[in-house]
């Protein structure tokens, strides 16, 4: 038996209905997004009047450690998320030497880059309710990472202040002008996206839960600014290497 005559275009129309469902769907999606964007971005207004509730560290300078371990010291009772700093045992050293509170400290260490910091913090934040937070960081750091915080935290109703650290040497990160562009373009693409997935960090350390035994054996380095006493592993390590010459 032959096939009917009208087979293709059934099958043109069969094809136009997918992709009119698909568009669609697409539109639909786009306005969820939209909607839940421009919600979170009023409510961040309104967080801007709210007390600090979080501080934020942005890896990268040991100085920003030391300067939060201190802070630390007057607000105890407001979390610490350092993301992608030093080594976890270099931090517990700051802290103990300050004799702070680390029972509300956490260490993100997914981030590789200022993109990476707000992308895995920003979940945790939530989780946590953070209105306003405050952010330490560098000011050659800057603009980048304040305009990245206000798209990135604000798609999500955070309100984010920045307060800028002094550092001493050369800075770790430099700037320019395509690096801003680019890091800001995906950043707006995220504050879009984020709105019906995030990604989670799975490395995620509490302060309190460092292994300092496990770090001691595999050795570990701390920034010269820090000065912390140097690990005795290292120290003893060092001093087989020159031996052995």
């Amino acid at each position: 038996m032959s096939k009917p005559q009208n087979t293709p275009r059934l099958i043109r129309q069969g094809a136009r209905r997918r992709v009119k469902i698909l568009l669609i769907a697409a539109c639909a999606l786009m306005l969820f997004m939209s909607l839940g964007l421009v919600n979170h971005l009023l409510i961040m207004r309104s967080s801007a009047r709210e007390p600090v509730d979080t501080f934020l560290v942005l890896g990268g300078s040991i100085r920003r450690e030391i300067y939060v371990s201190q802070l630390a010291t007057e607000y105890p009772q407001i979390p610490i998320i350092i993301s992608k700093g030093s080594d976890d045992p270099c931090i517990v050293k700051l802290f103990e030497r300050n004799k702070t509170p680390s029972q509300g400290v956490w260490l993100e260490k997914c981030a590789n880059s200022t993109f990476g910091n707000y992308m895995f913090s920003q979940p945790l934040l939530t989780q946590w309710g953070a209105r306003h937070v405050k952010i330490l960081t560098s000011d050659t750091h800057l603009p980048r990472a304040q305009w990245m915080a206000k798209i990135m935290l604000g798609a999500h109703g955070i309100w984010p202040e920045m307060e800028l650290v002094e550092e001493s040497g050369i800075p770790g990160n430099t700037e320019s002008l395509i690096k801003t562009i680019l890091d800001l373009s995906r950043a707006i693409l995220w504050a879009f996206f984020s709105q019906i997935w995030q990604p989670s960090c799975s490395d995620i350390v509490h302060l309190p839960e460092v292994d300092m035994a496990s770090w001691c054996v595999n050795g570990f380095t701390c920034e010269y600014q820090g000065e912390l006493i140097p690990n005795p592993y290292a120290i003893r390590k060092s001093a087989e290497v020159t031996a052995d010459l």
